[in-house]
């Protein structure tokens, strides 16, 4: 009889989208065992040091491992160097892309200087002190306050008056220790999934009701989605272009989601999503189902794409 191969789903682990990484996680098991795979699920926090898990991997000693885990330590390219000092295989870009990519203002620089529009954006460090008058000289109303390396839109806020900013970037400052206040731009959001260096059709973000927050991201019902947008032949050409640039640009490998907001006019870039996620409500395996790949095709073409990374 054939022997099953080993392959360890990392789940979880300590940031605040660890609830959103174990229904990834189970969302990947369940698709790759009907494979033939014999998984291992392993959460980060369940252990008391990252040598301690990467012992109990080696102990597996899977042929790879799925990185199902999103933001904080999975994303920030932390876990990727362990693994890859331990020359133990992994989904996904290295750990040089991934702690790039984290970072939305570097990435946003780094965007902006390939060409790429952002919007306009400063950045606040718990070290400096900041002024509310600075801030809306630079960026304006409307106005978006964010934590520069978090996900799943947690510690976000919109807002449109002075008196808000303070508590904004005090909440912000609770998933990151440095914050990001952006221009607002109004219009629609889209975003282009990457597979194997080439782009997948675009999804537009519809959110019923407010905007696509963490309610509307992960809860059925709240948000409606177009695949692909509704966008004519150059405007998807052009967002897919700009995708795709700052993906190879970045570093990046194998698989990503690249996010943009636009005004009808021009596109700009958000940020980049490393490790997407993969719950049944998710807009990489969205996107790539429009492309003609079924959850368990896109989870395997992952796979094949990371063993020749």
């Amino acid at each position: 009889m054939r022997q099953k191969k080993k392959i360890v789903i990392l789940s979880g682990g300590f940031s605040e989208e660890k609830e959103v990484s174990k229904v990834s996680a189970y969302e990947i098991e369940k698709a790759l065992k009907t494979k033939n795979f014999e998984t291992t699920l392993i959460d980060p926090s369940d252990f008391d040091s990252y040598c301690e898990m990467i012992s109990k991997i080696k102990e597996i000693d899977p042929f790879i491992v799925f990185n199902g885990l999103h933001g904080a330590e999975g994303e920030n390219g932390r876990i990727q160097s362990l693994l890859s000092l331990n020359k133990i295989l992994y989904t996904g870009s290295d750990y040089k892309a991934s702690a790039i990519s984290m970072d939305k203002y570097l990435s946003g620089i780094l965007a902006d200087s390939i060409g790429i529009p952002i919007p306009n954006r400063l950045i606040i460090n718990k070290q400096n002190s900041f002024s509310k008058k600075n801030i809306i000289e630079e960026i304006g109303f409307p106005m978006v306050i964010k934590p520069n390396d978090s996900g799943s839109s947690v510690g976000i806020t919109f807002i449109n008056a002075s008196r808000n900013i303070s508590d904004s970037i005090k909440l912000a400052f609770k998933y990151s220790n440095a914050v990001i206040c952006e221009n607002y731009i109004k219009g629609r959001e889209l975003t282009v999934a990457i597979l194997d260096d080439k782009p997948l059709p675009v999804v537009e973000i519809k959110p019923i009701n407010g905007w696509y927050d963490y309610t509307n991201k992960y809860s059925k019902g709240h948000t409606d989605y177009e695949v692909p947008a509704e966008l004519s032949e150059k405007e998807t050409l052009s967002i897919q272009e700009y995708a795709i640039n700052i993906f190879k640009f970045l570093g990046c490998k194998v698989y990503a989601r690249v996010d943009f907001r636009y005004d009808s006019k021009t596109f700009y870039f958000l940020e980049v999503n490393t490790l997407p996620g993969m719950t049944p409500l998710s807009l990489t395996p969205m996107a790539a189902r429009e492309d003609g790949y079924e959850f368990d095709e896109l989870l395997l073409k992952i796979i094949e794409c990371s063993l020749k990374r």
